[in-house]
């Protein structure tokens, strides 16, 4: 983290890329997802990961997730550019974006930029 102070925040986060990073760092069953319906690169996915998150890293205040199709293409049928995103804490709200891009480099900074806009969005309607 580039910004000094940082420590006093951000408690942490995790990369959860693959079924066993899922598994591991997020503490998620991927045989429970499949059997609850639930996919990756979804809405309800999405909540869960930021929920479970959140949950890991003790007694902190938000969670974030991301999670989608940076393309150029994939093998789940979302298109090139989808990405759903939550926010978990005093308030609890999930998005989807379609950037509308196939390039994936593009997408990925798209999909940053988003999620961290929505979460100031969140923020600033917050209680405090």
């Amino acid at each position: 983290l580039a910004v000094p102070g940082a420590s006093a925040y951000f408690v942490g986060g995790a990369i959860t890329y693959s079924a066993r990073s899922i598994e591991a760092l997020a503490g998620i069953s991927i045989r429970q997802m499949r059997a609850d319906g639930i996919r990756s690169s979804s809405e309800p996915y999405a909540l869960l990961l930021a929920t479970e998150i959140r949950a890991r890293h003790g007694s902190t205040s938000w969670g974030l997730s991301e999670t989608g199709a940076a393309g150029p293409a994939n093998g789940y049928g979302d298109p090139a550019g989808h990405t759903c995103m939550a926010v978990v804490g005093a308030i609890t709200a999930v998005r989807t974006l379609r950037t509308g891009v196939d390039d994936r480099v593009t997408n990925m900074w798209a999909f940053a930029e988003a999620t961290l806009k929505f979460f100031v969005e969140i923020l600033e309607t917050a209680p405090t």
